[in-house]
């Protein structure tokens, strides 16, 4: 804390220097009362709390034999992580330059792009009938990878900003990071020793996971009131819409001009759309001092809405499209079937 509060001192850093302010044009942003302390530690506890489960339940879909499997022929992992280590924080970036966004604002859209995948993007996955080992082997490695990538990402596209080269304190970050390798190797040990839990433990910590981020943002919603409009702005907003759209545009294109097949498609599309928004609100409400984060952390929540509404799209336009073809092999079956016949009767009427 005292390396951040003295990072975050600066008076290029400050509220009064309209941290809120969305774009350039907006200079005169004031600064809004911040959560009670009370429900500021409630709330930071239960973020950790949350995470600490979500990562059990994400370890305990991570099979070694299945990493080791593709870690032997990793060209569908590589594609994978190339796209979510490439698109999502290079998106991120590009569109926090074209919103002009002010520094904080950054930051919390930086760190959404640079988190790993979640293990989400695995029933999304399966509900577009994607390669399941595949999907668990990508937030696996994403997940571990994270612990350098990271900072790293972090680290380099901050160069971007003017006042942020010092401003996003990696310690803490990795400290995060770390932490949350321990719960997800709880996770593993689970699946490789008592794997008739593991599906239990996966359901009930996704069951805490969407019921946490309702909690979680009414809560915050209720204690901000008024000043949740900084992260509904519309420079915000359309960032959180577009990111998981680019995502899952562009991660499907990669694996097409890498050749992969549909499932392999259909996966690396939600791998790389599908942030760990539990990380990512974690990291911005225990890692930033709240007087200089404020109500920004509440980001990644508006972010997992735009991300689950255009999966969704997605899968009901699969399922659409499904549908039309097997129809169209229904009707066209029977009439190659007539012609086979057909052409059999003329061979023995000419025999």
């Amino acid at each position: 804390m005292e390396y951040t509060e003295g990072v975050f001192s600066d008076p290029d850093l400050s509220y009064n220097d309209s941290f809120f302010n969305t774009t350039a044009a907006n200079s005169s942003a004031s600064f809004v009362p911040l959560i009670s302390p009370v429900l500021d530690k409630i709330i930071s506890i239960l973020m950790v709390i949350i995470l600490f489960i979500t990562m059990i339940s994400l370890g305990c879909t991570m099979e070694v034999s299945k990493i080791k499997a593709h870690i032997v022929k990793p060209k569908g992992v590589a594609i994978a992580l190339l796209a979510q280590y490439g698109v999502m924080p290079l998106t991120a970036f590009a569109l926090a330059k074209v919103f002009q966004l002010a520094s904080m604002a950054a930051v919390a859209v930086l760190i959404c792009g640079c988190c790993p995948g979640g293990n989400l993007s695995n029933l999304l996955a399966l509900a577009l009938q994607g390669d399941m080992n595949l999907s668990i082997v990508m937030t696996s490695c994403s997940t571990v990878l994270a612990l350098g990538m990271m900072p790293l990402l972090l680290f380099l596209y901050c160069q971007g900003f003017p006042n942020l080269q010092d401003a996003v304190p990696y310690l803490d970050i990795i400290l995060a990071l770390v932490l949350t390798l321990i719960p997800c190797g709880i996770g593993i040990l689970v699946n490789y020793y008592r794997p008739q839990y593991s599906k239990t433990i996966t359901k009930v910590g996704l069951s805490i996971m969407m019921v946490a981020v309702v909690v979680i943002g009414i809560l915050a919603s209720v204690a901000v009131k008024s000043s949740i409009l900084v992260v509904l702005s519309g420079p915000l907003m359309a960032i959180a819409a577009l990111m998981p759209f680019i995502g899952y545009t562009f991660g499907y294109i990669l694996s097409y001009v890498f050749k992969l097949n549909g499932s392999e498609r259909r996966t690396v599309a939600m791998e790389t759309g599908c942030q760990n928004i539990q990380l990512c609100s974690t990291i911005l409400k225990v890692a930033f001092p709240p007087d200089v984060m404020g109500h920004l952390f509440l980001f990644p929540m508006v972010y997992i809405t735009f991300q689950l509404m255009e999966a969704a799209v997605l899968i009901v336009l699969f399922r659409c499209y499904q549908r039309f073809r097997r129809q169209q092999r229904e009707m066209y079956q029977p009439a190659a079937t007539t012609t086979v016949e057909v052409v059999k009767e003329l061979s023995d009427a000419t025999a």
